[in-house]
């Protein structure tokens, strides 16, 4: 009681300051198409992970498939038969998986004679989805300790939302795809709302936030509400939530990241219209903190990163301490005479590599880039992130060091801590916004908390203020 009541206002001050990883420009919707080779690829692109304490269970989000059309048939989206989804959590800080787990989908087509992907209105009876023509199942493979273990096989998911005559109450369909594994352990894999707010669209605009044209170096519109690019926009998710006692030991801390593999040879056979994979898997995609392929890593590493271990996090070492975005803000915004930290960004150093100290830095901490969550106190970005965190605005305004002390409030001199008594914390750094938040549609009270996905026939993308 006493350490969580020491850390409240330390949490407070986290939660900004961590954030100074992200950057202004390019503000990816988190990890959607963040690298070259991975954009070619969205079957096996990670987006977005979060992690938060339902009671005395921890919960992790994990999804694949950047901005979903709703209305993408006849083949609508799915989970990857020939790609290996993995989520790997740290539990003792030394930056190596303790506890991993694997997921394997596979697809039937029941009658391959159709372009249908269902052959009436879908309904659930006899514990099978009746009328859909394309099932997914899949297993779910416990690795700690390096000791395998099948949880579970078979696993049903979902359809997708069609629409109302293909997909009628939607809700009741999607929650038969809710298993128990036993242990106390849920999960569900299957296609939900898309949940991270951002105005894409003005971002990648040379930063042309909507809320501050009149700030902009460039001459351009004069709009000033944001646009929530991906709304309307579905993903496809794997939602765990586990006993805290299952995962962690010693200490309260977790880092929690996910991977992504293939398998290393893919092989065209029968002139073309078969597709056959061979070898060893091979990682093709890795997220922990939100925004970090982006904007700290630059362009000729981004498929480096991706296919990299925590414990070679050292590699990245000098875009983390010295990150080229952050110089590009005073440029964007030269009219409002913005200036912002110079390197080093010693507190960017210990958000993106260690955690922060007394609330989520694991007691014996090797620095690696993952989502740290100490299971013990509140969870809020940065200690974990739960589904309704406005990463991107807070992000927006801690890369201009609003939350940077500096030993002379000079800005060319490095950020030596994190200060409420910040010299960078004035109008605009203060304001900076993409105008965005919020979610377009309702989170679920119960597992697996994700809102309901978009339907194909009556979605519609909301170019309004959220």
């Amino acid at each position: 009681m006493k350490r969580y009541v020491r850390t409240r206002a330390l949490l407070v001050l986290g939660l900004a300051s961590s954030l100074i990883l992200a950057s202004l420009v390019p503000v990816g919707a988190s990890s959607h198409r963040e690298a070259p080779l991975i954009t070619e690829d969205p079957v096996a692109d990670s987006t977005d992970l979060y992690a938060f304490m339902k009671g005395e269970n921890l919960v992790i989000v994990s999804n694949w498939i950047p901005l979903e059309e709703p209305g993408g048939g006849p083949n609508f989206y799915k989970f990857g038969d020939d790609v290996l989804y993995k989520i790997n959590i740290d539990n003792d800080g030394d930056a190596r998986d303790d506890l991993v787990y694997e997921f394997r989908f596979k697809t039937r087509i029941n009658n391959k004679e159709t372009f249908l992907y269902n052959t009436g209105p879908i309904t659930f009876s006899d514990g099978k989805y009746q009328n859909l023509n394309l099932l997914q199942t899949y297993s779910v493979t416990e690795v700690k300790d390096g000791m395998r273990k099948v949880l579970r096989s078979g696993l049903r998911t979902p359809p997708n939302r069609v629409g109302p005559r293909s997909t009628p109450d939607y809700a009741n369909l999607a929650s038969k795809a809710v298993h128990n594994l036993g242990d106390g352990i849920k999960v569900f894999a299957g296609q939900r709302d898309e949940v991270f707010p951002v105005d894409l669209g003005s971002i990648f605009d040379l930063g042309g936030l909507r809320p501050l044209n009149g700030f902009h170096a460039i001459p351009g519109p004069t709009d000033t509400t944001g646009i929530d690019t991906t709304s309307g926009y579905n993903v496809h998710s794997i939602v765990m939530s586990i006993p805290k006692d299952e995962v962690i030991a010693d200490d309260p801390v977790l880092g929690i990241y996910t991977t992504t593999y293939r398998r290393k040879y893919r092989t065209y056979t029968n002139g073309g219209a078969t597709l056959d994979h061979s070898g060893p898997w091979v990682q093709v995609s890795r997220l922990g903190m939100p925004l970090t392929n982006e904007v700290v890593i630059p362009l000729g590493k981004k498929d480096r990163f991706n296919a990299s271990k925590p414990t070679n996090d050292g590699q990245f070492l000098n875009y983390v301490v010295d990150p080229e975005l952050g110089k590009l803000v005073p440029f964007l915004y030269s009219p409002s005479g913005i200036q912002v930290p110079g390197a080093p960004r010693n507190d960017l150093v210990t958000i993106f590599l260690t955690g922060i100290p007394g609330i989520n830095q694991p007691m014996n901490v090797v620095p690696s880039e993952m989502l740290r969550i100490n299971t013990s106190l509140p969870s809020g970005f940065p200690n974990g992130r739960t589904l309704q965190d406005d990463v991107v605005d807070v992000a927006l305004q801690a890369v201009a060091g609003i939350f940077c002390d500096s030993a002379s409030g000079n800005p060319a001199d490095g950020c030596t801590g994190a200060s409420f008594a910040s010299p960078f914390n004035v109008f605009p750094n203060n304001a900076i916004t993409d105008g965005v938040s919020g979610n377009d549609r309702a989170f679920l009270a119960n597992f697996p908390y994700m809102p309901l996905p978009h339907s194909g026939y009556d979605h519609k993308h909301d170019h309004s203020n959220k």
